[in-house]
């Protein structure tokens, strides 16, 4: 629940995926979201075993939020682009030809958002005592991740279908308008890293990971947990 909750705002990812879905079809935007998935279970699963690990590669953090903030300005760019030259109507990026696993795999494992999020949720989790450290719970722990994340995806890449099968003759105000949400997620970043808010920030306090439907869930455990009269 937390992962698939958890992967609904717009972000980068997701929002490649539903490009990815209205330019080229559902099953490269299958193998992306795959890819994204693969490099998002092998992060969770590192801050269950190396979480001290994690805390001291602050400084590689730090550079692949700029790897990352260049690689989103480059796809809204890449989006302004499509809309200005109908006769290209996708993006360079997404739509090159690398295969859209190996590019999926390749940028999630540089946007370096999902680590403090899993790191954070873990902490929690494992403060709680909701999470114990044995690899029986940690695999269904993992497993739950990447299911909720998957049909995550699936949102997006129906949506974008959908979107795709409505928009006959208006693809360059498509592209306008996910160049405008790739350019607006560059400008938050870009804040957040201005004011501190970033990676560094949210290893040092896991506890701000918890959102408000998150609290919910979190209690819903505990009233699970309370013995029965």
């Amino acid at each position: 629940m937390i992962s698939f909750l958890g992967s609904l705002p717009l972000g980068t990812l997701n929002v490649a995926i539903m490009q990815i879905a209205i330019t080229d079809g559902l099953r490269p935007a299958l193998y992306f979201g795959l890819g994204s998935l693969t490099a998002e279970v092998v992060y969770v699963r590192l801050s269950l075993i190396a979480m001290d690990w994690v805390r001291k590669q602050k400084a590689l953090f730090r550079a692949l939020e700029w790897v990352t903030l260049l690689i989103v300005l480059a796809l809204a760019i890449s989006s302004f682009y499509a809309a200005t030259h109908p006769s290209i109507k996708k993006n360079i990026i997404l739509s090159s030809t690398l295969h859209r696993f190996w590019l999926g795999l390749f940028m999630s494992a540089l946007n370096p958002v999902q680590i403090p999020f899993w790191f954070g949720w873990s902490t929690v989790l494992f403060t709680k005592g909701i999470l114990q450290p044995q690899a029986a719970q940690y695999n269904i722990y993992i497993a739950g991740i990447g299911i909720g994340t998957l049909i995550g995806n699936f949102v997006f890449m129906f949506g974008g279908k959908l979107v795709a099968d409505n928009i006959t003759g208006n693809q360059d105000v498509l592209n306008w308008v996910i160049g405008g949400i790739f350019l607006l997620t560059a400008i938050i970043q870009a804040i957040k890293m201005a004011r501190k808010k970033d990676v560094d920030h949210r290893i040092d306090h896991p506890e701000e990971e918890e959102h408000p439907f998150e609290s919910i869930i979190l209690q819903e455990e505990d009233n699970n947990d309370k013995p029965k009269d």
